[in-house]
């Protein structure tokens, strides 16, 4: 199977499977006055995610938590790189709170980086996810976690809190994962997913493609992913955020993503979401059920 896709010229247009429409609707239209009227914290908007209006129409939101500077320099992320901010310890129910006032179905919960902290966040993700469910208890959950650098006693304290989704992106494959995500591993990001499906949880991963992988090495990647049973994967078209970052490479058509997408389902993958404009949390709410 030859991979199909474009490779880019010196100064590449976005091709028009890359286009997006801008978010409409009345769902979309409350949820954002919601937003700006108290500064709610979403990815969604602060991120300008391309699927934003769709998520809200369904009743789906993402939030960030432990700030918004992270103590990794990953070649392929827009979040700031430094000394983060101290912990606000009452963010766990300013995130219930949002979540609440954004009468939000499902909710995606996500976090920088904090290797500078001896807990690794992971104190204050259990408590946001508890506070969440106190707030709104039928809000379904999915936690979208950093490695913990490999710690199980910080990993175990989001098992037991239980959201019905828990996932750890591998961004990209084996021979890049060192140029793209720096002070990630690889192999710890799988054992991350297999010990986290052995605690009995729903496992969800992404990747991002365009960065210079061939499709045999997608294919490997999806291949070691199930190997540790992972459920759920998000395969997206990764775009440069600046100048700084990683160039794009190439941009995977349509017909590539579908090719995943069936080689995936085939794998036994409970659900595949796989398109250039598919991010971490879309579709986010179907994967829960």
């Amino acid at each position: 199977m030859a991979l199909d896709s474009v490779i880019l010229p010196e100064k590449p247009k976005k091709p028009k499977w890359l286009r997006v429409k801008l978010p409409v609707g009345k769902k979309y239209t409350e949820l954002r006055s919601l937003v700006d009227k108290y500064k709610l914290n979403t990815i969604c908007t602060s991120g300008s995610c391309p699927n934003m209006g769709e998520c809200w129409g369904e009743g789906t939101a993402t939030f960030m938590i432990l700030g918004n500077i992270c103590t990794r320099s990953c070649g392929f992320c827009g979040v700031k790189t430094g000394r983060p901010e101290t912990v606000e310890w009452d963010e766990p129910e300013k995130v219930a709170r949002s979540i609440k006032l954004m009468k939000i179905k499902h909710a995606v919960i996500t976090s920088v980086d904090r290797d500078d902290l001896k807990d690794g966040g992971s104190i204050i993700w259990a408590e946001t996810v508890d506070a969440i469910r106190r707030a709104n208890p039928n809000t379904t959950l999915e936690t979208l976690i950093p490695d913990f650098q490999g710690n199980t006693k910080q990993i175990d304290r989001i098992v037991e809190v239980h959201p019905e989704v828990v996932s750890h992106n591998m961004e990209t494959v084996r021979r890049l994962s060192r140029e793209v995500r720096i002070q990630a591993k690889y192999d710890r990001s799988l054992e991350v997913l297999r010990y986290l499906k052995e605690k009995g949880m729903r496992t969800k991963s992404g990747i991002m493609l365009g960065l210079g992988e061939t499709e045999e090495e997608v294919l490997q990647t999806m291949k070691d992913l199930r190997n540790v049973g992972l459920d759920v994967l998000t395969i997206g078209q990764y775009l440069q955020p600046t100048k700084k970052h990683l160039p794009v490479q190439e941009f995977i058509t349509p017909e590539q993503f579908k090719k995943y997408e069936t080689f995936g389902l085939e794998l036994g993958f409970m659900y595949v979401e796989s398109g250039a404009l598919v991010r971490s949390s879309y579709k986010a709410h179907k994967h829960a059920i």
